[in-house]
C-alpha cells in the first residue's frame, strides 16, 4: 500500500505523468477540510484516498492547514508558497477527490477559495482540471449536503473536470468517521471507497485509450 503524502510540499522534484506516461504511478491529490484539523471533511476525503492507494495510486492530502490561503485576486501576481505549492499539485494531479462541509447549503469559503486559484492553470497545457476525474464529497449537519453535492460538481464542470458518477453526502449528525476514515454507517465506508475506486478506474481507462 501506498502511504498518503500530506501537505503540499510533498511534492518537490516530482514531475507527476506526462501525455502517454502509462508506467509512472499516477497521483490522485484530494483537496478539502475546514479551519479545524482531522475535520469529519478532511476523514472523509483521506478514507476515499486511502481506497485510491489500494488500488495502486500515490496520493496527496492538501488539508486544513494548507488551505488557509489570502483571497484569491486574479490581479495579485503574487502567490504565497503555500498557493503556489496548491496550484502545483494540481498541474501534476491525474485526479482529484475534493470535500467540502455544507456551508448554509453550499461549497465552504475556504474550499472555494482554494478551488478559485486554479485560475492559474488557465494557460497550462492541461488548463484548469480538463481532463481529469474528480471525486466529491460533502458533509453537513441534517440534509443540506445533497443541495452543497450538486453546486460542487458544478463548480468541478467549469473547470472542466469529469465528476465521478459518485459523489458522497455524509450526514454527521448520524454518522462518525473514525481517524483511520472507518464510518459508523458501513454505506458510507463502502461509498467512499468506490468513490476512490472510480476516480483511479477513470484515469486508468483515459490513459489506455490516449
Amino acid at each position: 500500500m501506498l502511504e498518503t503524502e500530506r501537505g503540499v510540499g510533498s511534492l518537490a522534484g516530482d514531475r507527476g505523468r506526462g501525455p502517454g506516461d502509462s508506467e509512472a504511478p499516477l497521483l490522485v491529490v484530494g483537496i478539502g477540510g475546514t479551519v479545524r484539523p482531522s475535520s469529519s471533511t478532511e476523514r472523509a476525503v483521506q478514507a476515499a484516498l486511502a481506497a485510491a492507494r489500494r488500488a495502486g495510486a500515490r496520493t496527496l492530502l492538501i488539508g486544513a492547514a494548507d488551505l488557509q490561503l489570502p483571497l484569491y485576486s486574479p490581479s495579485e501576481a503574487r502567490r504565497t508558497p503555500e498557493a503556489r505549492a496548491l496550484i502545483d499539485a494540481v498541474m501534476r494531479a491525474d485526479g482529484l477527490i475534493i470535500g467540502t462541509p455544507a456551508y448554509h447549503g453550499g461549497v465552504s469559503g475556504l474550499v472555494k477559495n482554494a478551488l478559485d486559484y486554479i485560475e492559474d492553470l488557465r494557460e497550462d497545457s492541461r488548463p484548469y482540471l480538463h481532463g481529469r476525474a474528480v471525486g466529491c464529497v460533502v458533509t453537513a449537519r441534517g440534509q443540506q449536503a445533497a443541495l452543497a453535492l450538486s453546486g460542487l460538481r458544478s463548480v468541478v464542470h467549469a473547470l472542466r473536470g469529469w465528476p465521478t458518477p459518485l459523489g458522497v453526502t455524509l450526514n454527521t449528525e448520524t454518522t462518525t468517521l473514525a481517524h483511520d476514515g472507518t464510518s459508523t454507517d458501513p454505506r458510507v465506508t463502502a461509498q467512499l471507497s468506490a468513490l476512490g475506486e472510480q476516480v483511479v478506474d477513470f484515469v486508468r481507462v483515459r490513459t489506455a485509450t490516449r
